[in-house]
């Protein structure tokens, strides 16, 4: 390795991936120093929980030397994605005591080895997904780099504090309600969560939560999100949101400054539920006022449909139907009952709304929710708007155990998760693309990020604006002090 390539690791993932392509450092050589930069700084973070050091090792043998990533360090969240014979516990105390395994490769972990990803282990996440912070019981808490006494968000809270503290340049996460863009604003991040159908959950299942849940990648840059984008789009056979996809065209996007644009600006809480904090609102008017400068058109507007607040309660019909089905499958496969403390308190409440909700009850939830994603929609294709600047959330990063569940408030992390989605979910029910951009830190150097959104399918623009914002407001060389 060459002197002025001392700290590759220190690199974005495009960067790592010239360095292998150039011969400055072998794919062993980056794997190794990856995992011995894990090894260090997860007893303070404990951002991967399953490691499977041996097993990249070996796979590297048979990465093909032209895949676009040959060699790069990758780390997947231990949620959804499966890998075949390795862990896949959800978060989850039931699946970890069975010692629940994947039996086959799902299609998007197909395409990250095509890529040529050196997949070194998985990241935690809170249990099933289902809240904003990551602390699950079965793997106890993931810390902020920032400051350890804070979380990373949720829940692909294990990813974003592995990709901010340096251990990876890019790692897999998924998005339900927030769960790509919330980690990504607490930990200085870029978080795409791409449009609907954009990347398959096949070959087994067509659609999560309703289509809700989406997958993708947390970065330091956004040319690296445009460039997994490019290698993970594209439909499976029998997809039941098929979105077709130009190979390159993510990229290419970014390379080029967007047109002129009328933006919307929202700078309070959907219908006033509950306060915006001060800082989240510092955010968005620094980012009002960049995007300005930019000579975009910037509006206060917002669409009126995000006012209604009936969707949590439907949203939660959803995803405790999904919740029920999920953990009833994983019983009935290894005929392992649940037994006392094998689910967290709410969602051993969660899994009963599950269980006791009828199909009419799951449909009524559906239908009400898809006619309210139309009323979103139309403010885009009606309103003649390109673009919603939006908090990604109404607080800043909780601290670790802020809602911790008790005997007398069971619920407590679930309640406490609604101030982090209040701006997000709604774009996971309605299948549009939306990003955090890390444009902001608070006085306690904590990041604060922004969101955007872009009309159905305009996932190009949305990373054309996001690269756009970068350029003029560069933040891939801030990073997080060592932990202590």
């Amino acid at each position: 390795m060459k002197d002025d390539d001392a700290d590759p690791l220190a690199l974005d993932a495009t960067a790592q991936a010239e360095l292998l392509r150039r011969g400055a450092i072998s794919a062993h050589e980056l794997a190794a120093l990856a995992i011995d930069r894990i090894e260090a700084l997860n007893p303070a973070l404990n951002a991967v929980i399953h490691r499977r050091y041996e097993a990249a090792h070996a796979e590297l043998a048979d990465v093909p030397r032209d895949a676009p990533f040959a060699g790069v360090p990758f780390l997947v969240k231990d949620l959804m994605l499966t890998m075949a014979g390795d862990p896949c516990h959800a978060g989850s105390r039931y699946l970890q005591r069975i010692d629940h395994r994947a039996p086959a490769d799902s299609a998007l972990a197909r395409r990250y080895r095509r890529a040529g990803f050196t997949l070194l282990g998985r990241t935690n996440t809170p249990e099933f997904g289902t809240v904003c912070t990551t602390e699950p019981a079965a793997c106890g808490p993931t810390r902020n780099p920032w400051s350890l006494a804070h979380s990373p968000g949720g829940s692909s809270g294990g990813a974003a504090a592995a990709v901010a503290s340096g251990m990876v340049a890019v790692a897999h996460g998924n998005d339900g309600g927030g769960s790509i863009r919330v980690p990504a604003a607490h930990c200085g991040l870029y978080g795409l969560k791409p449009s609907r159908g954009r990347i398959s959950h096949g070959p087994t299942r067509g659609e999560v939560w309703m289509g809700a849940a989406h997958e993708h990648v947390l970065t330091r840059s956004v040319r690296d999100s445009a460039a997994v984008l490019d290698l993970s789009a594209g439909p499976e056979t029998g997809d039941p949101y098929p979105l077709s996809w130009t190979p390159g065209s993510a990229v290419a996007a970014t390379l080029r400054d967007p047109p002129r644009l009328r933006i919307g600006v929202m700078r309070r809480c959907p219908a006033t539920q509950i306060p915006l904090h001060a800082d989240c609102l510092r955010a968005v008017e620094a980012a009002a006022a960049l995007l300005g400068s930019l000579g975009h058109r910037v509006e206060e507007a917002h669409p009126g449909a995000l006012d209604e607040i009936d969707e949590e309660h439907r949203f939660m019909r959803v995803v405790a139907a999904w919740t029920a089905h999920d953990l009833d499958a994983a019983i009935a496969a290894s005929g392992e009952p649940l037994v006392a403390g094998d689910l967290e308190p709410h969602t051993e409440i969660v899994y009963a709304i599950g269980r006791a909700a009828s199909a009419t009850d799951y449909l009524r939830a559906q239908i009400w929710l898809q006619a309210w994603a139309r009323r979103i929609a139309a403010w885009w294709d009606d309103d003649g708007f390109d673009l919603l600047l939006t908090p990604v959330a109404a607080l800043p990063p909780p601290r670790i155990g802020a809602y911790a569940a008790t005997p007398a408030d069971p619920m407590a992390p679930l309640r406490g998760t609604v101030p982090y989605i209040v701006f997000t979910a709604p774009f996971n029910v309605t299948g549009q693309p939306a990003a955090s951009l890390p444009l902001h830190w608070n006085d306690d150097a904590l990041p604060i990020g922004v969101q955007l959104v872009a009309g159905a399918g305009q996932d190009t623009l949305l990373l054309a604006v996001s690269a756009e914002l970068e350029r003029a407001c560069p933040w891939v060389l801030r990073r997080p002090p060592p932990p202590r």
